[in-house]
């Protein structure tokens, strides 16, 4: 018991003695600094992209990525095909998008849209075990893609769906007003 109240006195003590005395003096405020080069974005992105796949091309879009972004090579690249769209219950458009590669089962035989990148640029393409030539301008001509860039740290460790842009675009916190359209070729 003596014990018990000794403990119990020196810790009233340390108490005490830890919350006596008077405040500090306030500092003053510093200048303000000059600011800075605006950096690279090393946020996630997403961009739109239209364009034709043609004879001249090669049957290929070629994108580079602008000096704004910046893509490391550890970093996710996912391209998604603008595959077709419906409405919802107040007749707005919805737009429904497959992640590539797509492969489409035609007359002629086997269509995939594919893509490859690197961290300078994304090339998306098509591969087929037919003349590509033949193929009707509905599956060539102003075709659009949704290029997500997703950073390295972001994308270990996270669960997300990779075949829902929905997903994604939500783990970067980009909204679809956010997304920059470019037409190219």
């Amino acid at each position: 018991m003596k014990k018990s109240i000794f403990y119990l006195s020196m810790l009233l003590s340390l108490l005490v003695i830890s919350c006596s005395g008077r405040d500090g003096l306030d500092g003053f405020d510093g200048r303000d600094g000059v600011d800075g080069v605006d950096g690279v974005n090393i946020l996630g992105q997403v961009v739109d992209i239209q364009g034709t796949f043609d004879a001249d091309g090669d049957y290929s879009i070629f994108y580079e990525f602008p000096q704004s972004i910046e893509v490391f090579e550890t970093d996710v690249v996912l391209v998604y095909l603008l595959w077709d769209q419906t409405e919802d219950t107040n007749g707005d458009p919805v737009d429904i998008w497959r992640l590539m590669p797509q492969t489409r089962i035609l007359d002629q035989g086997l269509l995939q849209y594919n893509y490859e990148h690197t961290f300078f640029d994304v090339t998306m393409f098509l591969e087929a075990d037919f003349d590509i030539g033949t193929l009707p301008a509905a599956d060539t001509d102003d075709q659009i893609f949704r290029i997500a860039i997703i950073p390295a740290e972001q994308a270990q460790g996270s669960r997300f769906d990779r075949s829902n842009v929905d997903a994604v675009m939500q783990l970067l916190g980009v909204k679809e007003k956010d997304v920059q359209r470019v037409k190219v070729n």
